[in-house]
């Protein structure tokens, strides 16, 4: 490998190592540059919907109205603005978020180790691996002592990896696989060694896993709603218009007329405070989450997480703490359950369902000391993090943890029995032993892999004695190392000796009294059980994806409830097995995927998409970001989490807390639910006003609603009862059944019904009352009585949209204050409009009387009278009993 990379156990000259920089660039990631507000602020313009008002706005300016023009544009820039300030505070957090100290790498130059930072190390250098601290880039070993490496956030696998400086047996194995390699961004766990660069910046794992993400394209639903929503409303405009257009220039009306009775047509149809209130929604439902710890990097994605029906969670930092603890402890034929979580040195010990006292158990006691002085590892409280951490091999720590929360401290302990002699864990050999001088005696401790233990044994620790091991008994000892490997534990077995030379080797390694087994898992997160309680109450699918072993895997899940009797785990071999378009068609009943890399993880997510499901995946390592990227939404972990994960997400919970999501999903759901609501009203008074100018026209009536009239309707009147409406508050049982889908639909079927409903009734109503003004010669009156007819009718049908199914008569009016606020303020503008001369010149307005109120108001209430007959049918359809 030296002779490969053009080094040598001197290392690199300096001036080698300047022409290797030259020529392999730096070794960094390529990140994402911290946008511009003024970038941001043109984003918000990037929708279809938003180039159709600006679109308007022209056309009103062309006709002679541009205080009109002037309102529409006014209106987009303070749609932008909102959404420049929270993206741009989203930013600034996420960038606090991020470690601005340059890290640094000890390195052999010319002979000599020397510090640099991270992004001079170039291909060649050998690097001085030392616990601790970061690997600096991809290099192959060429010296190991005791060297363990924590890969989880890059493999997904939890635990230290044994590492080597011998040659691998295949080729082409798998990157969790190569033992004789550390990868960047890792961190090493324990032990020392050399390392030769052979990959830096892009080239590197991580760097590879950073060059997908850029090739991943993925789009947010909402944005396909929205699109999907301006191409309906473009194209019925246009193709309305034209038919119109042509219908008035064949019955006999001049293009002039026509064009403006077109353009007023077009500015009923389009919703023009729709982006504004969906802005402000969505903005509202990201402060709220702030509070609850989840920082939203776009304004759109929460509404997301509300559709999504599928969650794929990362096992290891979401479903589990990442943390190892000691469950089950299995000593003289008796098997101990060991409670706690994580590192913290509290718990208790328990024989069936009793707390025992380990004074009182002396195998239990026997086995837990030896285990602490052997394990190779230190348990500390750290005050800045305000949690208990350790430093050393993950598995080992977790034994002493058990051991501390029977009263035995690893420091008193070889105070009383000090080390002599020790043997690093070797990955070929799977075990590491101690020799401590026990009463005068060296007695060695060995803890390693149970059927590596069980070979060398020759006796078995009973009754405070050791006692011949025979067949029968080893045989036992089999099928308990077997049963606790089924519950999903990782199991280690432990054996001592005694009487052995101080300078003990792999020989000594035999005759061994076997004492017992240890049973450790990767604590579940405490909110896990919860949060995905409440996940399938809303009807949302909870799926995991690990690297882990099938069966390790399926325990977890079990424990976590994710996996539930007759369903499947699929792993990554049975993926490769399947083609793209196959897939799909095998995702039913899947509840755990093991065994998978993060191009497995990605295929999974497209195979989701292709069922129509809308997928949110959360993720805290490095393998975790492509999936990220590609899922309808990225969930990423901020305090556990990677920075190129934290990149890659749309939405990074600050606390690490699992049951943010599904209140993540609450939310998200109140405001599509909010946001359908909104674009009913705004679309059923403007398909209104479409259909009273459509009939109108057709009847042979003069314009009913003047361009300028209609403005006002759909600025002042709709523009502060749909921001009133937007601020109604969250329904009651959001998580009581299935909701997302990739089907789903801003306007549905029961919206367009509705729809339709409501504008009948404005349409005919005011056609009424301005045919019979228009037949008593008063067309000045008529005018003023149509507006007022459809901003009335706008009035009652606000509080219509409060609900699908309940009564408006029954629902509390003091819910809502802003919606109460709005409707008087309304009122008092309509007012204005007919009775103050300013107005009156704008808006071609006459002062009404009594009689012509009396007309108005009860006409306009019709609205709330259909709407009210097709909630009470729709009721009884859903409840026949009702």
């Amino acid at each position: 490998m030296r002779k490969q990379l053009q080094t040598s156990e001197q290392g690199l000259s300096a001036h080698e190592a300047a022409v290797r920089l030259a020529k392999y660039g730096p070794n960094v990631l390529p990140e994402a540059g911290r946008a511009s507000y003024l970038v941001i602020f043109l984003e918000q313009f990037k929708s279809p919907l938003i180039y159709l008002l600006l679109g308007a706005s022209v056309i009103v300016f062309a006709v002679g109205e541009p205080v009109d023009s002037a309102i529409i544009v006014a209106l987009l820039l303070f749609n932008a603005a909102v959404g420049t300030v929270q993206e741009g505070r989203a930013q600034n957090t996420l960038l606090a978020l991020k470690k601005f100290v340059e890290t640094t790498a000890t390195v052999l130059r010319e002979g000599k180790e020397i510090e640099v930072v991270d992004r001079a190390v170039v291909p060649g250098d050998l690097v001085v691996l030392e616990e601790g601290e970061k690997v600096p880039a991809d290099a192959r070993i060429v010296m190991a002592r005791n060297l363990q490496i924590d890969e989880a956030s890059l493999t997904g696998e939890s635990g230290a990896v044994h590492k080597t400086d011998r040659p691998l047996a295949a080729k082409n194995a798998p990157l969790a696989e190569q033992k004789n390699m550390v990868f960047k961004g890792t961190h090493i766990v324990s032990g020392s060694g050399l390392a030769v660069v052979v990959a830096v910046g892009l080239e590197t794992a991580i760097g590879k896993i950073a060059k997908k993400i850029a090739t991943i394209d993925s789009e947010i639903p909402l944005k396909t709603d929205i699109r999907r929503l301006s191409r309906v409303v473009i194209a019925s405009v246009l193709l309305l218009s034209t038919a119109l257009f042509v219908y008035g220039i064949v019955v006999g009306h001049t293009a002039k007329e026509m064009f403006v009775t077109v353009v007023s047509l077009s500015v009923s149809l389009v919703p023009e405070g729709l982006p504004i209130v969906m802005t402000l929604v969505l903005a509202t439902g990201v402060w709220r989450m702030s509070g609850r710890n989840a920082l939203v990097k776009r304004l759109q994605a929460v509404e997301a997480l509300g559709q999504a029906s599928v969650i794929a969670v990362d096992k290891t930092g979401t479903v589990t703490k990442n943390e190892l603890v000691v469950q089950k402890i299995w000593v003289a034929d008796e098997l101990f359950t060991v409670s706690g979580v994580g590192y913290e040195p509290t718990g208790n010990v328990s024989l069936g369902k009793g707390v025992v006292d380990a004074e009182r158990h002396p195998a239990l006691k026997y086995v837990l000391k030896a285990a602490a002085l052997c394990a190779h590892a230190r348990l500390f409280f750290s005050k800045e993090k305000g949690q208990w951490r350790i430093a050393g091999d993950p598995t080992e720590a977790a034994l002493l943890v058990a051991a501390q929360k029977v009263g035995l401290h690893k420091e008193a302990l070889v105070q009383e029995n000090p080390l002599v002699a020790e043997i690093p864990f070797d990955n070929k050999c799977k075990y590491h032993a101690t020799v401590h001088n026990i009463a005068g005696t060296p007695q060695l401790t060995i803890i390693g892999a149970p059927e590596v233990t069980l070979q060398h044994s020759t006796a078995i620790w009973q009754n405070d004695s050791s006692r011949p091991l025979s067949a029968k008994k080893r045989k036992e000892l089999e099928e308990v190392f077997v049963h606790m490997s089924e519950e999903g534990l990782r199991v280690v077995a432990l054996a001592v000796r005694a009487k052995v030379p101080s300078d003990v080797t792999h020989e000594s390694i035999q005759k061994l009294t076997f004492v017992g087994f240890f049973g450790l898992k990767d604590a579940l997160r405490p909110e896990v059980h919860g949060a995905l309680a409440r996940a399938r109450s809303a009807g949302v699918r909870v799926v995991m994806i690990t690297g882990d072993h099938a069966v390790t895997a399926r325990a977890i899940a079990r424990d976590a409830g994710i996996y539930r009797s007759g369903e499947r785990v699929l792993t990554g071999a049975d993926i490769d097995a399947l083609a793209d378009t196959e897939l799909p068609n095998h995702l039913g009943l899947v509840s755990v995927f093991a065994r998978v890399t993060p191009e497995h993880k990605l295929r999974i997510i497209r195979a989701y998409k292709e069922r129509g499901e809308v997928v949110a995946m959360t993720g805290d390592g490095v393998n975790d970001a492509p999936s990220l990227v590609a899922a309808d939404l990225g969930v990423a972990m901020g305090g556990i989490g990677t920075e190129v994960a934290k990149e890659a997400a749309d939405m990074v919970l600050l606390d690490d807390n699992f049951g943010s999501i599904v209140s993540a999903i609450e939310e998200g759901r109140s405001i599509y639910q909010t946001m359908k609501k909104v674009i009913l009203y705004l679309f059923s008074t403007g398909v209104g006003e479409a259909l009273t100018i459509t009939v109108a026209l057709i009847a042979g009536l003069p314009l009913p609603v003047l361009a300028v009239q209609i403005i006002w309707l759909n600025f002042v009147t709709d523009g502060f009862l749909d921001v009133s409406l937007a601020m109604e508050p969250k329904e009651k049982n959001l998580l009581s059944s299935r909701f997302g889908g990739r089907k789903r639909m801003m306007i549905d079927g029961l919206s367009i019904r509705r729809m339709i409903l409501m504008a009948t009734p404005m349409m005919a109503g005011t056609l009424v009352l301005f045919s019979h003004f228009v037949t008593a010669g008063d067309m000045a009156k008529a005018l003023t009585v149509s507006l007022t007819t459809l901003a009335v009718f706008q009035w009652f049908n606000v509080w219509n949209c409060r609900s699908e199914t309940e009564s408006v008569f029954r629902m509390n009016p003091l819910n809502n204050p802003f919606l109460l606020g709005a409707t008087a303020v309304i009122i008092s503008l309509q007012v204005a409009a007919v009775y103050t001369p300013f107005l009156q010149s704008i808006l071609h307005t006459v002062p009404l009387g009594f009689f012509e109120w009396m007309m108005i108001i009860p006409v306009a209430f019709s609205v709330v009278v259909v709407e009210e007959a097709r909630k009470f049918l729709h009721r009884r359809s859903l409840n026949p009993a009702f």
